[in-house]
């Protein structure tokens, strides 16, 4: 061990402080597995404490998994956060396919699926940007520059394209994460990253523990991988931490996942310190953390708080980011920040399952990143955006006034619209349907939801906007009649 410098003017019991020490260098990777930690004696000079003060903290550590004493050995580390929930190896891709593990979507989503290919349907609930705001000419030029510069391109580094790695490393400082480029992961849109860390981190029978609804119910990401899935309440402030410390879960099985820039389906946007409340519950219940910040960049009248992984001293969250949302979901590309053990683990499996994201896509995404073209088309997206949810916002006051409920985004793409009267919400989607307006129903993100609709300003013409949610209310007037 090399030598160790401590200073602390935290007001917490000194057991404590030796336990948040000892955390520190094992989520840093400075005290690897497998390594002996400084004896009782040494502990108790470093931190001017008494031997049964150090001995209480160990004791601590030990419950947690994080350290063994060994006979001869002294105490060592033989676990960190993330491998704690990593205690069995990851089922091969392969064999889920033959034994037919993944689990189908639910058969609206099916339906839902195959209607989005319709381009004859108003899609009113479509979570994409419109084609109305792709760059065209901006990504033509991007592509002509890549391949005037282009040579002959294998396979990318396990972690993916270096230079990618490193504009992501820049733009990351720009939102308060610091990540040097091996603590990044490229992947194939956020989907995959999630994809990677339940068969690459987490045990079969593993809890996670996320806001209900979430679009995550209607994906069956993690169920496939042996997960199970346990709600928690969700307030206008975002998941509420409450829910967390009420769950009951087994320690080293659980991992928290939240989408807390405007929520899918919600729209809610988490206050910032709503999540230093959730980051510090899930520190004190050891609980790793999924921050999902894919619609970050889509705020329209201020930006965000910082993200949670800004706050994160001990490794704790793992950070996905995507281009899918913001530029084009065509090129493929997402993220993963997090611990470098972590990244070194789920880069294995993702070179086992794809060999690497596109080289082209990757090399398109890092210039886009270099230019500067990106956060140019960012501040035109978000202008659209501002006009497409004030008009959408008008139309229902105008349309659904009395009939449904909802809440002014601040940012991305929804609005969680709740109908007023008891309606079969089947017959209202069907209705919708031979009007030729594609809807998502709330009970596709949790099924006890069935009076809700997921509404996106994102992606509809401006007209078809309008007019569609003036059919929504003629469809919802007709059907209370009826009912």
């Amino acid at each position: 061990m090399s030598r160790m410098n401590w200073k602390s003017d935290k007001p917490s019991p000194k057991y404590q402080q030796i336990i948040d020490f000892i955390k520190e260098k094992i989520a840093n990777g400075e005290w690897p597995i497998g390594s002996k930690i400084p004896s009782q004696r040494q502990l108790a000079k470093i931190f001017e404490v008494n031997r049964s003060t150090v001995i209480t903290a160990l004791e601590e550590l030990m419950a947690d998994g994080l350290l063994e004493g060994k006979m001869g050995k002294g105490t060592v580390v033989i676990n960190n956060t993330w491998t704690l929930l990593a205690t069995t190896p990851p089922p091969d891709w392969s064999k889920h396919v033959r034994s037919g593990l993944h689990k189908p979507s639910q058969t609206r989503v099916q339906e839902i699926n195959e209607a989005e290919s319709n381009v004859n349907l108003i899609h009113l609930s479509k979570g994409e940007l419109s084609p109305e705001m792709f760059p065209l000419d901006t990504m033509k030029k991007i592509m002509r520059d890549v391949s005037e510069s282009m040579e002959a391109f294998g396979y990318e580094e396990p972690k993916g394209y270096l230079p990618l790695r490193e504009e992501l490393s820049h733009y990351l400082k720009t939102i308060g994460i610091q990540a040097s480029p091996s603590s990044v992961l490229i992947v194939s849109g956020a989907l995959q990253a999630l994809q990677l860390i339940s068969v690459g981190l987490l045990q079969r029978e593993s809890t996670i523990l996320l806001e209900r609804p979430s679009y995550l119910y209607s994906l069956h990401v993690f169920q496939s991988a042996g997960m199970k899935l346990s709600g928690l309440s969700i307030d206008q402030k975002g998941l509420v931490p409450q829910a967390i410390s009420k769950a009951k879960t087994q320690r080293g099985k659980a991992i928290v996942y939240t989408n807390p820039c405007f929520h899918n389906p919600t729209g809610i946007l988490m206050t910032e310190n709503r999540r230093q409340e959730v980051l510090e519950i899930c520190r004190k219940e050891q609980l790793p953390l999924i921050e999902d910040d894919i619609y970050r960049e889509l705020w329209i009248d201020t930006p965000p708080p910082p993200p949670l992984k800004t706050m994160d001293k001990n490794g704790h969250v793992l950070y996905v980011g995507s281009l899918s949302k913001t530029l084009s979901p065509g090129l493929r590309i997402g993220w993963i920040v997090g611990p470098d053990p972590v990244i070194e683990r789920l880069s294995d499996i993702k070179m086992q399952t794809d060999y690497g994201s596109s080289s082209l896509s990757q090399r398109v995404a890092a210039q886009w990143l270099k230019s500067g073209h990106y956060q140019e088309h960012l501040e035109m997206v978000r202008e659209q955006l501002k006009i497409r949810r004030n008009l959408v916002i008008e139309a229902l006051e105008r349309n659904l006034k009395g009939l449904a409920t909802w809440e002014e985004p601040k940012g991305g793409f929804f609005i969680w619209l709740k109908i007023k009267p008891t309606l079969s919400m089947k017959s209202l989607y069907t209705k919708a349907l031979s009007c030729g307006i594609l809807l998502n129903p709330g009970n596709i993100y949790a099924q006890e939801l069935d009076r809700y609709l997921r509404l996106s300003y994102a992606y509809a013409s401006l007209t078809d906007l309008k007019n569609s949610i003036y059919q929504l209310g003629q469809i919802i007037k007709e059907l209370v009649k009826t009912n």
